[in-house]
């Protein structure tokens, strides 16, 4: 490969800035192009982030331009017909969660990824974030010893106005399996796969406990079972404040997190059993001080929890370039992507 990425950005709304803010400080990526069916948003992005040209049709860009990587941030319900296009052209794809509507669509994809010799990555960022590798790696320091529970829950008002609430211009999403959770289920079966990887047991409870036609469903709560490893998933949009928090418990102690104001708990054995809740409650107090002071300025500085999307990227055209494995792996993908079917099947309802 180059030492410099031909890349290409197909749809233009609001995660593109994500990308496309990376995309223009990376010194791995040359945007080639952006392309939005609305003619003058790609015509925006273009001028804001420097890309050489804009589109309107991606089947016309990918033939002009011939990039080597393309983001897919479209609809969900677009990705499939999109990726499926890019990957037929050569091209390696970056594609935003949730990568199919099905685990058979996805691993259609993937299939089509290999007989092309082209990378398919699914948008799994929040795997990325500071919190989450800080406990990965208490985790491969035995600190936390053996994972025994994982808790991944999202707490969401997606009912009380915004994109997902309009019933005059629903949102595409409502019409995925999961309804509006879809939107965020990648990130709830990602985080869980990846401290419990492997599953046999699942059990789903899906609710709308708002009523109405619009939306699917509004709460999810799961149970999954891996050997003796326990995991909850939970998303509520009635309960408050907002949240996306992770517990990680181990046979030694246990992590904690929320990923919407970033800091990290992490309750362990120290030095004497009498001494030991007084030293957890005084370290972990100075490190929630200094989260506090550090949430303030990422809000003064605008900055959004997508940190680890930029980490994520960074990778990916790092190892694209050296030749090295992809930072998220089919197995990261195909294990996502089954637990998401397991929560959906009719067989592990409750």
């Amino acid at each position: 490969m180059p030492t410099k990425i031909k890349t290409a950005v197909i749809g233009t709304g609001a995660i593109s800035k994500e990308h496309l803010s990376f995309l223009t400080k990376s010194e791995r990526t040359h945007l080639v192009s952006v392309c939005d069916l609305s003619k003058a948003s790609a015509s925006y992005a273009q001028k804001r982030f420097g890309a050489d040209l804009a589109y309107t049709d991606y089947r016309q860009m990918l033939s002009d331009v011939k990039p080597d990587f393309v983001h897919i941030l479209t609809p969900p319900h677009t990705h499939k017909q999109i990726a499926s296009d890019c990957l037929k052209a050569d091209v390696h794809v970056f594609c935003e969660k949730p990568i199919a509507p099905t685990y058979d669509e996805f691993k259609e994809l993937y299939t089509l990824a290999q007989s092309h010799n082209r990378w398919l990555i699914e948008n799994q960022n929040y795997c990325f974030n500071g919190p989450i590798l800080a406990i990965e790696k208490l985790i491969a320091d035995n600190i936390l010893g053996e994972v025994q529970e994982v808790e991944v829950r999202i707490a969401l008002d997606v009912r009380d106005g915004g994109v997902f609430a309009d019933e005059n211009l629903p949102n595409p999403i409502h019409k995925l399996p999961a309804g509006v959770i879809h939107d965020f289920i990648t990130h709830l079966c990602s985080l869980t796969v990846r401290f419990i990887p492997d599953f046999d047991r699942v059990s789903a409870a899906w609710s709308n406990h708002g009523g109405g036609d619009l939306f699917r469903y509004d709460d999810l709560d799961a149970i999954v079972i891996g050997g003796s490893a326990h995991a909850r998933i939970r998303f509520s949009c009635h309960t408050s404040p907002n949240c996306f928090a992770v517990i990680v418990r181990g046979s030694k102690g246990y992590a904690e997190t929320d990923l919407f104001q970033p800091y990290l708990r992490c309750v362990i054995p120290r030095a004497g059993e009498l001494l030991s809740p007084l030293v957890n409650h005084f370290v972990n107090g100075c490190d929630l001080i200094g989260a506090t002071f550090t949430n303030f300025r990422r809000k003064i500085m605008q900055k959004t929890p997508y940190e680890g999307l930029h980490l994520l990227l960074d990778k990916t055209y790092e190892a694209l370039i050296d030749g090295k494995a992809p930072p998220i792996s089919f197995e990261d993908m195909e294990r996502t992507n089954r637990l998401v079917n397991a929560l959906l099947s009719e067989a592990n309802r409750i």
